[in-house]
């Protein structure tokens, strides 16, 4: 089974890393502006881009504008890695208990040309 690797965009909280870290230590988490990986303040079309090419799937707070880059990525006839956008109503706990399953259970392919957008658990 091939893991999902996350790259955080560079307005996800750090702490984000770390608690997905301590559940899971073999977790791959990337964050924009880390070297190896495209810096702070690269437009989304370009951060979409390495992570396809790349083989992460990204973790961002961008609600207004990803779902359209996502659309006009794939008009390209391109495919894109999964997209997770966090909801703010959601604590760091909550997210990891979300993001954490995907990345033990899923296969990449599963949300690929989707813009995933995390839920309130119950």
């Amino acid at each position: 089974m091939i893991r999902y690797r996350y790259l955080l965009d560079e307005n996800v909280t750090p702490i984000l890393r770390d608690a997905l870290n301590r559940i899971e230590p073999e977790t791959t988490i990337w964050r924009v502006g880390h070297p190896g990986v495209p810096e702070n303040g690269t437009p989304n079309p370009v951060i979409l881009e390495w992570c396809a090419n790349q083989g992460f799937s990204l973790v961002t707070n961008n609600r207004k504008s990803m779902p359209g880059h996502l659309r006009e990525f794939i008009a390209l006839g391109r495919t894109a890695p999964a997209i997770f956008v966090l909801n703010p109503r959601l604590t760091v706990g909550e997210t990891v208990s979300e993001l954490h399953p995907i990345w033990a259970a899923a296969e990449p392919y599963e949300y690929q040309n989707k813009t995933n957008f995390m839920s309130i658990v119950a």
